[in-house]
Formats: C-alpha cells, structure tokens, sequence
C-alpha cells in the first residue's frame, strides 16, 4: 500500500514536470520584462508594451494609460502589441 502510495506521487510530480508549456509560456519567453498588475493581470515589456487581463486574454493598451503593479509602482503604457500578444497567448492551442 505505502509502495502503491509513493508511486502516484511520483508519477504525479514528474507529469508535472514533463508536461507541455503552457500558451502563456511563450509570451512570457518573448518579453523582457513582465510585470504583475494590481488588478490581476500581466504587463508584457519588450520595447513596446502588451496587456493580459486576470482570464489571460490579450487586451487593448491605451498610449498613456497608468498602471499600477501588485507592489504599488506606477508604470505609464507606451504602445499597444495586442495582436502580438493574442498571437503568442493562442500558440499551442490549435486544432492541429
């Protein structure tokens, strides 16, 4: 019983370690700098900036809009790649 025990455990650890990236990942592999916003979601900076919201959807970025993160700094959005972003959020999720 303890045998059978630890074995799902372990099975349950590695799965978590072999399984594929999420769609996330790749965005997250392409930006610079990400930062986690007081509302929930995630700012993606590379140069140009990209706006995640709480349900991971990419969404509009106005030039000039403030922003603030979960430690209470305030960043100032300075361009809008959310075709870009919505493009690296669906990789991997195809029907292919």
């Amino acid at each position: 019983m303890k045998a059978r025990i630890t074995a799902v455990v372990a099975a349950t650890v590695l799965s978590a370690i072999v399984t594929p990236s999420f769609a996330g990942d790749a965005a997250a592999a392409s930006a610079k700098k990400m930062f986690l916003l007081k509302d929930g979601g995630t700012l993606f900076e590379d140069g140009k900036m990209a706006l995640e919201d709480k349900f991971g959807r990419a969404i509009h970025l106005k030039e000039g809009q403030s922003l603030e993160t979960v430690d209470g700094q305030k960043i100032t959005a300075n361009g809008n790649e959310v075709a870009r972003l919505d493009a690296l959020l669906r990789q991997g999720h195809s029907n292919r």
